[in-house]
This record gives structure tokens, C-alpha cells and sequence, in this order.
């Protein structure tokens, strides 16, 4: 299969050209022009382009994934900085958003900005924005925690699984809310019911942890942040929605005007709790993975426009947190290794349900840049950044985890067939990565 005709070095090119080029609402042949790192003018096509396209190959602004867990500083042995922004860029991503756990310190404090500002320099193949934490002991000095240089801040109702990130009441969700209003700031809320929660340890079965954390929990909470966001008037997104049950209050609560946004996962809608097997963590998630029927529920959440963005939740662990109580769904580490398979994996699964690419592009772009609040990205325009993905859609791959660029190679999806394959991504007009040579430069920045 022919390649695109790329440079030899990892210098910026000045033009590309793609007969299929994604305009933000269609695909279109154009040339993309480019001058400092940003898109000077979006020009017809142009053969003799810098850099050509093969027919087979589409052009894509990169990638945003408004959700991942880099764990460093801290915790360098669950990821870092540099295979997880490495495995970003191979996965077509110019840009992740960090949440402020796992690392150590938790990002709560104007400290913990300035270190994980200190530990990502010169480390980064893309760019990285940070997420803040709301817990009980910041409440009323969120102001200048996300004036420090966050997106947003996060919470969660129910125990997050890291001692020092603590969790919410719905009093203090009430009082976040309400503090956040007063400068338009943004909550995010990991929404599961701390009262609907069972213990799993001890359960092999996969029937047993999913049980554990049933939909009703998901629900309570989205509707207590739905009732607290009406009320304050503040700005509320819901992370890793789960239970579709929770769709016809989140519609219902976007048509009244309530400040909502909503994200769902890679593994919520390619993987089903039926073909899970039992004693097998690498599945493991909070909120778990749910049923078939739920799945079908949330890609019509997807494609109705509920769903404002499809990210990866990228939780990785050490294979030994994964795998401890050799199966005990209760003792395992709880997340999901997936920033760099979160495109070819939900393109998969819509292609076999004959849903268009047009129909999810939106979702791992403008959407996440969206509610991360970084509008400079995430279309091909003039006057954006020059952060592009060159993509062969029809082009599948059987997963093998051992060449994934994660620092521990697990992966649900291990042995699948995924579809889209990356050539290449490129950062203000430059590659930062290519199949077949890995990472070429570490450019990114903290933005």
C-alpha cells in the first residue's frame, strides 16, 4: 500500500494536500497551508503541495482526549509523561487533557500545578492542558486554584480510590457549584452514589463487580449534579457516562437550559458485559461496563448529539495492581489503558453498526476542545493550530497489546480488530510521530 510522501526529518512542512480533508462538518479535497505553527489558509487541492496525500489516506485536525490519567509526577511506574503522550501521538492525538489524580501530588494546590508543570518540561510529544481536583480542603479557593493555569476542576461523589483525593457531599458538590458560577468555572464529577455501592472483593465473577456498582448509583448522582446545576447556575460535566439510563434526565435537563455537558468512553461503547470474562481485570472500570443493550442505548446518545465527546478515560496501573487477588474483582486496580486505541476502536464498532465517520469525528474533536475550553484546536481552519493526524480509515489491525507505546502494555482490546490505522501526527505544522519510526520530537507544552 503506498505511503504519503513525507519529509525525511521531523521539520515542519509548509503545505499539505488531502482529496479527503475534514472541514469540521464534511470531508473535502483542500490544501492546508501553514506558517508558525498555525493554519495560514485552507486553499483548494494543490498536486504540488509540499506534502501530497495518497488517495487512500484522510487529513484530520489531531485529536483531543479531554480525559487521561498520566500519573506523573508520582507515579511514573503507572504511566508518565512520556509513553502516555507518546502513546497519544501514535493514537492521532495532538492534545490530552491530565486529570489531577493519580499523580502525587493529587493537582489540588498551586504546588501541585507548579510541580506537574516542573516534571512535564521537555518530556511531552504532545500537548497536555491540566484538569484541577475539587476536594472538602480546597472548596472556596477555587478561583485562583484554576486562574493557576486549569481547564476546570474535578470531583467525585463516591470514595475516588486514591486516599488523598477525597470526595464530595452533596452539600459541598452544591457549594463547589456555587463557587464555580461566580467566573464561569467548570466542574467535572465522576457521578456514582456512594449508598448504591456494594463490596466486590471477593467476586470472580464478572456478574458480581457489575452488580456491585449498579446503574442506579450512576443515576442518583447525575441527577443530584443535574438538580445542583439547575439551582446554582453553575457549569457541570459528567465524566465516563456508563448507564444510558441517565440519557432522557441529561436531555431533559440540556433542553431546559441546565449548564451540562456529557462524555462517554472508547470502552463503554466497543465492549459488552456479556463477553467479559470472569476473573479478568483488564476490563475493570468504575462505572463498569454494562450490558449490550445499554450500548445500543449510548451510541443513540452519540449520534442524537446528547453525548458531547468520546475520550479515553486512559487509567492505566502496574500489572501487578491489575492483576492482584489474581482475579478479584474487588482488589484489582479499577481503570482502562486506552489513549492510544480510542479512535480505531470506537471506528470499529461504529463502521459494523454502519454509523459514519462524519458521525464521530466531531466527538474526539470539537467536542472535547470544547469542554476543555481550548478552541484553538481541533479544526482544520485559518487562523488554528497546525495539529493534524494523517489517518488510513479502511485500514484494520489485529491489536497486539506488545506494541502499544503505553509503559504497560494491557489492553482490553488485545487481539481485536480495530480499523484506521495512524501514519502520522503532526504539531504546529510538524511530525511529532510516524508508523514505523515511533516519536520523532518531544515539542509539546503545557497549555
Amino acid at each position: 500500500m503506498s505511503r504519503a510522501v513525507e519529509p525525511a526529518t521531523s521539520a515542519p512542512v509548509a503545505s499539505i494536500a488531502a482529496e479527503r480533508t475534514w472541514l469540521g462538518d464534511r470531508f473535502a479535497p483542500a490544501t492546508v497551508r501553514i506558517a508558525g505553527g498555525i493554519i495560514a489558509a485552507v486553499d483548494p487541492f494543490d498536486a504540488t503541495a509540499e506534502l501530497v496525500l495518497p488517495a487512500d489516506a484522510i487529513l484530520l485536525p489531531a485529536l483531543i482526549d479531554s480525559h487521561v490519567h498520566l500519573n506523573d509526577p508520582g507515579r511514573v511506574e503507572w504511566e508518565g509523561f512520556e509513553t502516555g503522550t507518546a502513546a497519544a501521538a501514535a493514537g492521532g492525538i495532538g492534545t490530552v487533557v491530565d486529570m489531577p489524580l493519580n499523580s502525587v501530588p493529587v493537582t489540588t494546590t498551586p504546588d501541585a500545578i507548579a510541580a506537574k508543570r516542573s516534571a512535564a518540561e521537555g518530556r511531552l510529544a504532545v500537548d497536555v492542558a491540566l484538569w484541577g481536583g475539587a476536594v472538602p480542603e480546597n472548596l472556596g479557593t477555587l478561583e485562583p486554584l484554576i486562574g493557576g493555569g486549569l481547564r476546570g476542576v474535578k470531583c467525585f461523589l463516591a470514595p475516588s480510590g486514591i486516599d488523598e483525593f477525597g470526595h464530595l457531599d452533596a452539600a459541598q458538590l452544591e457549594a463547589a457549584l456555587s463557587e464555580l458560577a461566580g467566573f464561569d468555572g467548570l466542574l467535572l464529577v465522576h457521578a456514582e452514589d456512594e449508598e448504591h455501592l456494594g463490596d466486590a472483593v471477593g467476586a470472580r465473577r464478572y456478574a458480581d463487580f457489575l452488580a456491585s456498582r449498579p446503574a442506579a448509583s450512576e443515576r442518583t448522582a447525575i441527577l443530584r449534579v443535574i438538580e445542583a446545576a439547575r439551582r446554582t447556575g453553575g457549569r457541570a460535566h459528567i465524566v465516563h457516562l456508563a448507564d444510558a439510563g441517565a440519557l432522557d434526565a441529561i436531555r431533559a435537563a440540556k433542553a431546559d437550559g441546565v449548564r451540562l455537558t456529557v462524555e462517554t468512553c472508547p470502552h463503554y461503547l466497543t465492549l459488552a458485559a456479556e463477553d467479559i470474562p470472569d476473573a479478568a481485570p483488564v476490563f475493570k472500570c468504575c462505572p463498569p461496563i454494562r450490558e449490550r443493550a445499554n450500548q445500543d442505548l449510548l451510541w443513540g446518545g452519540v449520534l442524537d448529539g446528547t453525548i458531547d465527546a468520546i475520550v479515553s478515560d486512559h487509567s492505566p496501573s502496574t500489572p501487578e495492581l491489575k492483576q492482584q487477588g489474581d482475579g478479584d474483582w474487588g482488589l484489582a486496580w479499577g481503570g482502562i489503558s486506552g489513549v492510544e486505541t480510542g479512535f480505531s476502536s470506537v471506528w470499529a464498532e461504529a463502521s459494523r453498526r454502519g454509523v459514519a465517520l462524519e458521525s464521530i469525528l466531531p466527538l474526539m474533536t470539537t467536542g472535547p476542545a470544547g469542554i476543555a475550553g481550548i478552541g484553538d484546536r481541533g479544526r482544520i481552519a485559518e487562523g488554528l493550530r497546525a495539529d493534524f493526524a494523517v489517518v488510513r480509515p479502511d485500514e484494520t489491525r489485529t491489536l497486539d497489546a506488545e506494541e502499544l507505546h503505553v509503559r504497560n502494555r494491557m489492553s482490553p482490546w488485545d487481539g481485536a480488530e480495530l480499523r484506521g490505522v495512524v501514519d502520522a501526527t503532526y504539531l504546529g505544522g510538524a511530525p511529532v510521530y510516524r508508523r514505523g519510526e515511533g516519536v520523532l520530537s518531544r515539542t509539546g507544552r503545557v497549555i
